[in-house]
C-alpha cells in the first residue's frame, strides 16, 4: 500500500463501494450505479491495477476461505446491475461468471457449475422462475443453491421464487454486507450437501455391489424400490416416507457386506450357528449407515425388516406396533418379491400364490394382518 497515491485511495474508495468522500460528486450517478459509472470510466484502468494489493493488504477474502475461491454466476440483462453484483463479488474472492439472459446462464450452469448463482428475476424471454425451476429439476445442478434479486416488497415474486425452488432473496440495490454474509452461507452449505450427496452414493454403490455377489436375486432392489414407491403411494404415505421406502429398497441388505462368503453363498440349510451370523446383517447395516442423519428414516428399515407381528422375528424381538411402521410395510413387499422371483432352488410364484403364503404367515401371527390386507388390496388391484 505503500506505492498508492491519494488518488488512488479515492479510486480504491469507490471500489470499496460506498465512500462519503465529497470527491465521489464527480460521478455523476444514483448511489447504486456508482460502481458501474466509475467502472465505465477512464478510471477502470486503474481498477485492474489496483484491485490486487488492495485486496492483498486486508487480507483477501479468498484467503478466508477454506477452499477454491467458490464460483458465482451473476445473471441479469441490466448491465449496470450485473457489473455491480460482479465488482462486489469479486471483491469478496469469488470468482465471478456472467449471463445476460435466461439461455445464456443455464449453457453457463452446463459448462461452469457454478457454487451459487444470483438470479435477476424479471428477464426478456425466460425469467428467472424458469431457469431457477430448469435448474432444480437437474440431476447434476439440483444443489446449486439458487439466490433471487428482487425488488423490494416484492411478495408475489418471493412465492413464485421459493415454488420454483429458490434459496434465498436479495432486494435492489444490493447491501454489500449482506450479499457477502448470504453467498458465503450458502456456498458453505452447498459444499457440505455435496458431501453428504456423496457419502449416500457411496453408500449406494456398496449396496449394489453387495446384490452382485450373489447372482440368485437378479434385480431384487431395483425391483423393491418400484414396489416400494408403489405400495407407498397406495397408503398415502409422506414424501420422505416414500423416500426411505425407496432408499430401503437399496440398503435393507447393505450390512450383508460383513458376512463370510461361506455364509451368504452357501447353497444348502444354514447351520444354528451360521443363522446367528447371519442375522448380524441387520446391525451391521444400522452401524454403516447410522452416521448420516439423512439416513435416520432408513435405519428402523435395515435394522427391524425381519420382525415378526408375535415377537419372534430379530433382531428385537419386537411385537406389534412396536415394530416400525415403515419396516412392517417393507417386509412385506421383501418377502412377495421374493416368493414372486425364480431363484435356482424354487421357481417364481403367481402374484395369488404368493398373497396366500403371506396370509398363512399372517395367521401364524408373523404379519400386521390389518397392512397385510391393504398389501393384498394393492396387489390385486394392480393386476387389473
Amino acid at each position: 500500500m505503500n506505492n498508492i497515491s491519494y488518488k488512488d485511495l479515492i479510486v480504491i474508495e469507490k471500489i470499496k463501494g460506498f465512500s462519503s468522500n465529497p470527491l465521489q460528486e464527480d460521478v455523476n450517478c444514483e448511489p447504486e450505479q456508482t460502481l458501474f459509472c466509475w467502472m465505465s470510466s477512464p478510471e477502470k484502468s486503474q481498477y485492474d491495477k489496483l484491485l490486487s494489493p488492495l485486496l492483498l493488504a486486508q487480507g483477501s477474502a479468498v484467503n478466508r476461505f477454506d477452499w477454491e475461491a467458490p464460483k458465482v454466476l451473476v445473471v441479469d440483462d441490466h448491465s449496470p446491475s450485473r457489473m455491480t453484483a460482479t465488482a462486489l463479488l469479486a471483491m469478496e474472492g469469488y470468482e465471478v461468471i456472467e449471463a445476460d439472459s435466461g439461455p445464456a446462464a443455464l449453457e453457463k450452469v452446463d459448462i461452469s457449475q457454478p457454487d451459487l448463482i444470483l438470479l435477476d428475476v424479471m428477464m426478456p424471454g425466460m425469467d428467472g422462475f424458469e431457469v431457477c425451476h430448469r435448474v432444480k429439476h437437474n440431476e447434476h445442478t439440483r444443489l446449486i443453491p439458487v439466490v433471487f434479486i428482487t425488488a423490494l416488497n416484492d411478495r408475489r415474486s418471493r412465492i413464485r421464487g421459493i415454488e420454483a425452488g429458490g434459496d434465498d432473496f436479495l432486494t435492489k440495490p444490493f447491501d454489500r454486507m449482506e450479499l457477502a454474509a448470504r453467498v458465503k452461507s450458502l456456498v458453505r452449505q452447498k459444499r457440505l450437501n455435496e458431501d453428504l450427496d456423496h457419502a449416500e452414493q457411496a453408500l449406494f454403490s456398496i449396496a449394489r455391489a453387495i446384490e452382485s455377489r450373489d447372482p440368485n436375486t437378479g434385480n431384487h432392489c431395483e425391483r423393491l424400490t418400484q414396489l416400494g414407491q408403489a405400495f407407498g403411494e397406495f397408503l398415502h404415505l409422506g414424501r420422505n416416507q416414500i423416500r426411505d421406502l425407496i432408499w430401503g429398497g437399496y440398503l435393507h441388505d447393505i450390512g450383508k457386506v460383513g458376512i463370510p462368503d461361506s455364509v451368504l453363498l452357501k447353497q444348502g440349510q444354514l447351520t444354528k450357528q451360521e443363522w446367528v451370523i447371519m442375522q448380524q446383517h441387520v446391525l451391521i447395516g444400522e452401524r454403516i449407515c447410522q452416521p448420516l442423519r439423512s439416513m435416520q428414516g432408513v435405519i428402523p428399515i435395515i435394522r427391524h425388516h425381519h420382525e415378526r407381528w408375535d415377537g419372534s422375528g430379530y433382531p428385537d424381538q419386537l411385537k406389534a406396533d412396536k415394530i416400525p411402521y415403515l419396516a412392517q410395510i417393507f417386509q412385506l413387499i421383501d418377502i412377495y418379491d421374493a416368493l414372486t422371483s425364480e431363484r435356482p432352488y424354487k421357481p417364481a410364484l403367481t402374484p395369488e400364490q404368493a398373497l396366500e403364503i403371506i396370509a398363512q404367515e399372517t395367521a401364524q401371527g408373523w404379519r400386521n394382518p390389518q397392512l397385510v390386507r391393504q398389501f393384498t388390496e394393492f396387489i390385486r388391484q394392480s393386476q387389473i
